[in-house]
């Protein structure tokens, strides 16, 4: 069974890098999003497996975003460090953390065996 994703954050470049990197790694990239709003709406819509958000989408928290995509398993990723927010993952809903240059479909499903 392909892995089915939803990519949240509000870097265009950054989306389609990454889609471009899992999609060529296995995964089914079912939607992007750039906003709390549209990804709200997208996993409503298309059910992923996991969704990717960043933790700082502009404007917006990642971890707002988290609390509302619960039953659906969040990694939160970012550019900084892991150690920079490991208490807020820790009281979040998301099931862990990926640096974006960690990034891949092998680190994706790692994190949802655990």
């Amino acid at each position: 069974m392909t892995l089915r994703c939803l990519l949240v954050d509000d870097n265009s470049q950054f989306l389609a890098a990454a889609r471009d990197l899992l999609e060529r790694e296995g995964l089914t990239v079912v939607g992007v999003a750039g906003h709390i709003a549209d990804a709200v709406g997208q996993a409503a819509d298309l059910g992923p497996d996991v969704a990717l958000v960043d933790i700082n989408l502009g404007g917006e928290s990642g971890f707002d975003l988290a609390e509302r995509l619960v039953p659906t398993p969040v990694i939160m990723i970012s550019t900084h460090s892991g150690d920079d927010y490991v208490d807020l993952i820790d009281e979040s809903p998301a099931i862990g953390f990926l640096a974006k240059t960690a990034l891949s479909a092998t680190a994706v499903r790692n994190l949802l065996r655990n």
